[in-house]
C-alpha cells in the first residue's frame, strides 16, 4: 500500500526570483537546510540539471549524528518547480507569486520509519527556516 504524500507550505515575503535563488544556490542553502537550531547544514552542492544531484550535509552541531541528503533532479521548470528522487521517494517543490509574496509548496513521498506527522512536522520546520532567512536577507 502506497502512503498518501505529504504537503507543506509557507508563503515568504519575496519575489519569486529571490525566493527561488534562496532554495537552489547552496550558498543560501547552508544558511537554512535544518530543522532544529541544534542541528546545522554544513554543506550542499547543486547541480540543478534533469540527472544532475543535490547533496545537503545535515548534521547535529555536536557531532553525534548526521547525513547526506542526495537527491537527483527529475524535473525542472526554470523558476517555477522541480521534481527530485531521493532514497526510491519523489519531492516536488513548486514556487508560486502573487502581490510580491512567494508560496512555496513541497510535496513528498513518505519513508516509513517515522510517523506521517513527524515527518511533516520536520520538513515544516525546514521551510519555516527557509522563510525566515529569505525574508531577513
Amino acid at each position: 500500500m502506497t502512503q498518501e504524500k505529504i504537503t507543506v507550505r509557507a508563503t515568504v515575503l519575496a519575489d519569486k526570483q529571490k525566493v527561488w535563488d534562496c532554495y537552489t544556490q547552496p550558498g543560501h542553502i547552508t544558511k537554512w537546510n535544518f530543522a532544529d537550531p541544534s542541528w546545522h547544514c554544513p554543506t550542499a552542492t547543486n547541480d540543478m540539471k534533469v540527472g544532475g544531484r543535490y547533496v545537503a550535509r545535515m548534521e547535529a552541531k555536536d557531532g553525534s549524528f548526521g547525513f547526506d541528503f542526495d537527491a537527483v533532479y527529475k524535473e525542472i521548470n526554470q523558476g517555477l518547480s522541480f521534481i527530485y528522487e531521493f532514497g526510491g521517494r519523489l519531492a516536488k517543490v513548486e514556487f508560486n507569486e502573487a502581490d510580491g509574496q512567494t508560496e512555496v509548496t513541497v510535496t513528498f513521498d513518505p519513508e516509513t520509519e517515522n510517523s506521517v506527522e513527524l515527518q511533516r512536522n520536520g520538513w515544516q520546520a525546514i521551510l519555516e527556516n527557509f522563510k525566515k532567512y529569505t525574508e531577513a536577507n
